[in-house]
């Protein structure tokens, strides 16, 4: 699909970083830096160490549904990415090209080389990315990259939280530092989830938190932090 038409938004760019880069590549986000699928492709990319712009829509200003930047990206939604004049759309799909676009040696594997795990971490995101709607609206990402106050949980905002502990611990090996033996995308989108209760002082089990926190600790993940009003707890 060719890049976006003459006369194209141009959206603001928050972070340059395109020394040596091959052909231009282009993550899209929301401007409020609130969304938890722009931030996993943007950990993707930073663990990968490519170099990368990631330039940012105001979602309020509907910039995201003017046709410079709909049309391309399919869906008009964020994340979007553009490597040259290629787009993708859906924050999995865009972290697994950019692991398969940009390979070892030069760069490192996140996505397991065992079939069988790989299908795990697909699994994991894909369970993130479809369940838990009660927890995820009563403990948004605003209530920690933006500082928004919470109320307590409804019976079905307690209940998902609930359901998250219980599967994240099938997830997570006792005793294991990551999903999948080494840090994958999943790690990245499975903290983000545990830190909905960590971050605001909900119930979660002291297994669960600390892996939350360690992923967060990570170099790529506190590069985004610092571009929010996020507060270590």
């Amino acid at each position: 699909m060719p890049g976006a038409p003459s006369g194209a938004l141009r959206p603001r760019a928050t972070r340059r970083d395109d020394a040596g880069m091959a052909d231009d590549l282009v993550l899209y986000g929301n401007d409020t830096l609130s969304s938890p699928y722009v931030f996993s492709v943007f950990v993707t990319l930073e663990e990968k160490k490519v170099p990368f712009r990631f330039e940012t829509l105001s979602l309020s200003k509907k910039e995201h549904e003017r046709p410079a930047y709909a049309v391309p990206s399919y869906t008009g939604r964020v994340p979007a990415l553009r490597h040259g004049d290629f787009w993708l759309a859906e924050s999995s799909a865009i972290d697994e090209y950019v692991d398969e676009a940009f390979p070892p040696p030069a760069h490192p594997r996140l996505y397991p080389e065992d079939v069988r795990e790989r299908a795990r971490v697909r699994m994991i995101q894909a369970f993130l990315r479809s369940d838990l709607l009660a927890l995820r609206h009563e403990r948004s990402t605003a209530s920690f990259f933006e500082q928004e106050p919470v109320k307590p949980f409804t019976p079905e905002g307690k209940a998902s939280a609930e359901r998250l502990v219980r599967i994240a611990s099938r997830f997570l090996p006792e005793g294991a530092s990551f999903v999948a033996g080494r840090f994958t995308p999943a790690d990245a989108d499975l903290a983000l989830m545990l830190q909905r209760l960590v971050a605001n002082a909900d119930p979660c089990p002291d297994r669960l938190a600390q892996y939350a926190r360690a992923v967060f600790a990570r170099p790529s993940v506190r590069k985004w932090l610092s571009r929010t009003k996020w507060k270590d707890r």
